[in-house]
């Protein structure tokens, strides 16, 4: 994909044209206190420059507010409602509103585009591909940025290499993964489980992992594939906490004791975790901060898109229980 135009701002056409701020949101919302010459001269700046007002542009002058779209895959996940949580607490205290959109992403942008000041999001490569750029996107726990979007980064490496040294101190040597399924846009977290085992010379075959969709179901039956290939295996660590949780039913079901036969680790830190038998060891995403991070970096990208910035980093924590 080729790299996205930069959005043209309120800036841009202010110092172009030779006004302020206040003149250029008077001169695009038609507004009658401006002088017929002056708005004609900002119209064709803003033409030149394909600037298109947003909404929050506009709530300069008519206060309106502004509104953020989010795009999440999956509300039935219990990972996502929890970054809803987040975004809406962060985005009213802004006095903002919080339109959300579950289902695949570049549908789901389309039908954003012309309701909202910018777009929050779960997104993969293709999702973006009919972007409108002028509109600010800002990416989360995305390994494949677009260019000119924002992006709130999960340490996704460091982890996985906490989960990995807890089961390694265990005792763990024969350890296996269940991943997310092959058209899955994320694969840091197997790279970083087969780096570990290969840095500790451990077996870190491609038979090692086994595909699963992200659900309860998924981990149930990937679980008992793997098993299935590798009896031996006596720690499985899993994409996320659902999975976890299907693992965890699977080794009930072949008579196996968690942890003392089977170690399961999970990722996400879903509240869920704490209240299942065994209480699931997990690697927790601090999903209310992912939120704050999120809304900060729409409120940056409002007010000046072309600022320098460094890209936020959320790192994950291991959380102990029973499970592992």
């Amino acid at each position: 994909m080729g790299q996205s135009p930069r959005r043209a701002t309120i800036k841009d056409v202010a110092r172009s044209a030779g006004v302020s701020y206040q003149t250029v949101s008077r001169a695009m919302n038609d507004r009658t206190d401006i002088d017929p010459e002056t708005k004609r001269r900002v119209l064709a700046v803003a033409a030149e420059l394909g600037y298109r007002p947003s909404r929050f542009a506009r709530g300069l002058v008519t206060a309106q507010t502004t509104t953020i779209g989010l795009v999440v895959p999956d509300v039935g996940n219990p990972f996502f409602p929890e970054v809803i949580a987040g975004v809406i607490e962060a985005a009213s205290r802004r006095d903002w509103h919080v339109v959300v959109v579950s289902g695949q992403g570049a549908a789901a942008l389309r039908s954003l585009t012309t309701q909202v000041d910018a777009v929050v999001g779960y997104l993969d490569r293709t999702d973006t591909e009919s972007w409108d750029a002028r509109i600010p996107l800002v990416l989360l726990d995305q390994e494949h940025p677009v260019a000119g979007s924002g992006v709130v980064s999960v340490d996704v490496d460091s982890g996985v290499r906490a989960g990995m040294a807890h089961l390694l101190a265990a005792g763990h040597r024969e350890i296996g993964m269940i991943d997310c399924a092959a058209d899955c846009d994320r694969s840091q977290r197997r790279r970083s489980f087969l780096g570990v085992l290969g840095e500790h010379r451990l077996d870190a075959a491609d038979s090692r992992v086994e595909r699963a969709e992200q659900s309860v179901e998924g981990g149930f039956g990937a679980a008992g594939r793997l098993l299935e290939r590798h009896p031996e295996v006596t720690a499985l660590f899993a994409f996320n906490d659902l999975v976890a949780v299907g693992a965890l039913r699977q080794l009930r079901a072949r008579g196996l004791r968690v942890p003392r036969d089977c170690a399961v680790l999970g990722f996400d830190g879903l509240a869920l975790g704490e209240w299942i038998e065994p209480a699931l060891t997990t690697v927790r995403i601090d999903k209310k901060r992912l939120g704050e991070l999120a809304v900060a970096e729409v409120e940056r990208l409002l007010d000046d898109p072309a600022a320098q910035r460094r890209i936020p980093v959320l790192r994950p924590e291991l959380v102990v229980r029973a499970s592992a």
